[in-house]
This record gives structure tokens, sequence and C-alpha cells, in this order.
């Protein structure tokens, strides 16, 4: 989407599925969670003259309708979420130009919007009214471009940090009431500049970020709700002594010397034994020997069926010639008639065939022209 650096980013307040980031192509995009190949919108603040100018930090209004954003030259600009080619609302000279605004936040009533300008100040504007401020607090020193302001909970209070050089005093949280713009109080949080601050609505607790990496969070005891107060507030319990001395020993049966199975000491042997093992070495069935076609045949039981699938696998085609396979009976057909002969014993008559002599067989054996008469 972008084709720069992102300066800031944020989720709508209403819509789960969007958010909106800026970037230092000079633009304020909205996106859809659920579409991650193109924006839904995009916003281009210009200056004075027109040209394109780098947003350092934008924001959604509480009912998410308008999106402002903070720009390099000083300006704060706001539109319609749905429209996005005009400002509704701008302020030209809102900081310093130049000094890269880092924060922009929405009161909870939605009429005021706090900023933390790079020029060392924290500015609230009436939306209603944008040309000039409603409060400025001067001499907040901020060395980072995303020192955070916020408001509190109940809207009356409005809170930033503060930065400090290495080893030139503390960071603090600073409390300045909405009205008035009075500082109401501050906090010297560590050694090191704040960052970052967040005031949580619900939990009434304090989050804050500092440049040394420490992350601190602070909380009313009495207004706080869960969050922190979870784990402050939490007591060790006491051991009873009764339990600390009384322990149940459960032994399992397994756990015995005499239930235990053998630990294989080598690793060889035990390689040995899986490899003559069928199923661990996943030997392959041997070739069908003997009887049987189309795989292997299991040993027949008792039953009809099982007896018919023994003999169906059984070869029983011969493959001598037909008439040699005939013709081996023969001779003991002849000797010992069983089938056609004895049927016929009775009604048979007697056979009359005329038998050759020898000198038929001579004569027989004579070429043909001297049989023949002349």
């Amino acid at each position: 989407g972008h084709t720069a650096m992102l300066n800031s980013g944020c989720w709508h307040p209403k819509i789960k599925e969007e958010f909106m980031t800026c970037s230092n192509d000079g633009t304020v995009r909205t996106w859809d969670v659920n579409n991650d190949k193109k924006h839904k919108s995009v916003f281009k603040p210009r200056t004075f003259q027109g040209k394109k100018v780098t947003p350092t930090c934008c924001a959604y209004s509480r009912d998410g309708k308008l999106i402002a954003a903070g720009c390099q030259d000083g300006s704060i600009q706001i539109w319609d979420r749905n429209l996005s080619v005009h400002t509704k609302f701008l302020c030209r000279q809102a900081h310093t130009p130049g000094s890269d605004p880092s924060c922009l936040a929405f009161s909870y009533d939605g009429t005021i919007l706090a900023s933390r300008g790079g020029d060392d100040t924290l500015k609230t504007w009436d939306i209603r009214n944008f040309k000039k401020p409603l409060n400025v607090a001067t001499g907040l020193t901020t060395y980072f471009t995303m020192t955070d302001c916020c408001f509190s909970p109940d809207d009356k209070l409005v809170l930033t940090g503060t930065s400090v050089k290495k080893n030139e005093g503390n960071g603090k949280l600073v409390f300045f009431d909405r009205a008035t713009f009075q500082k109401v109080y501050e906090v010297e949080v560590t050694n090191a500049s704040v960052v970052r601050c967040l005031w949580h609505p619900k939990l009434n607790q304090i989050m804050v970020g500092t440049a040394n990496g420490l992350a601190k969070v602070y909380y009313d005891p009495l207004k706080s709700h869960r969050g922190a107060k979870l784990c402050v507030v939490k007591s060790q319990r006491k051991e009873r002594h009764a339990e600390t001395l009384t322990q149940d020993y459960i032994i399992t049966p397994h756990a015995l010397p005499m239930f235990r199975e053998a630990r294989q000491r080598s690793t060889k042997k035990q390689l040995e034994k899986d490899r003559l093992d069928p199923m661990k070495s996943n030997k392959p069935e041997p070739p069908v020997s003997g009887p049987g076609r189309g795989g292997r045949v299991a040993a027949h039981g008792g039953t009809l069926s099982s007896y018919i699938v023994k003999s169906i696998a059984l070869d029983k085609t011969d493959d001598s010639n037909p008439r040699e396979a005939i013709l081996r009976h023969a001779k003991e057909a002849a000797e010992n008639p069983y089938w056609v002969a004895p049927a016929y014993s009775k009604t048979q008559p007697e056979t009359l065939f005329h038998e050759d002599s020898e000198e038929d067989e001579e004569a027989d054996k004579e070429p043909e022209w001297k049989k023949r008469k002349i």
C-alpha cells in the first residue's frame, strides 16, 4: 500500500476490522483487515501552496466519523471519513512548521482535540472553532516523534510525558486540568525520557513506556479494576505445616524393579532383533509356490465356500497333446471294457470281417497297372 516509511497507526473505535496508517509518502490510508490487497480510502494532506506534505500522526474521533492528521508543516487537517477529497476542518499554524506533531487525541465527548507538538507544547482545540487553540502549555520538552498525549477516563484531565537528556534529570508524567489548563500534578517516572503513555478507560490505569526500556503501570487502589491490580493485591498463601510434613508417596506398579521391562543396552543387538522381526523390518510376502493363482491362497477350513475357493485356485490344465491323452487309455479300455461294450453284450452281433491272407497282402503291394487286365 504505502510507498514509504509508516509514521503512525490506530484502530477504528467502532469497526473492529478497520484501521488507519499514515506514511512518509504523504498519505493517510484506511484499511480493512479482511482485504489485504487494497486500501479502503486515501487522504492526501496538502500545504497552503497545494504541495504534498508528510503526516506524522493520525487519529480517529470517538464516534469514528472524523479522521485527523498532524503534518510536518505544523498543520492539523481533519476529514470526514466518507469524504476523502477536501478537509472538513483545517488549522495551518497549529504548531511550529517542521516540528513534527507527535500525537493527536480526541476527548471522550468528541468536542475537544489535544495535540502534542515537537515544539515542546501541548494544545487543546475546539473542533467547532478550529482557528485558534483553547489552551496552550509550553516548556514540555520532547525529543521523540511519538510522544503521546491522552485524556483521563472522566474527561477532566489531559496527560503527557516529558523528555530529558541522559543524566540530566527525570522524565515526568504531567497532568493538566482540561478546563483551566493548570498543571494539577506531575510524577517523576525514571531518569530517562517518558515517550509513550496510555490511560486505559476501563481499567483506570496508566501505562508508561520510557526511553531506557522500562514499562511502568500506575493504578488507583480504590478506583482501578483488574489489570495490574490482580497481581499486586494477591498475597502469597502461607503453607500449612501439616501439608509440608505429610507427603503421600504414590508408587505405580510398573515403577517397581520386578515389573520393569529390560532396557536394551546395545543398539546393535536391538537392530538385529528388529531385522528378524517381519513386522518391524517390513518384510515382503514370499512369492506364491505350488498350487494357486492370482495370489496366495489360505489353508481352507471346513466350510464349503473355503473348499470351493481352494479348488478354483488349483491348476488343473493339461498342456499335453489331446490325441495322446485319449490314446493313453486305449489299451486299458480294450482289455477291460467298462462303459460301452458291456451294454451291448447281449445284442451285439458277431464280427464277420474278412481277414486278408498273405496272398492278398502281396497283391495289394503290386502296382496298379499290373492289377488291370488288358
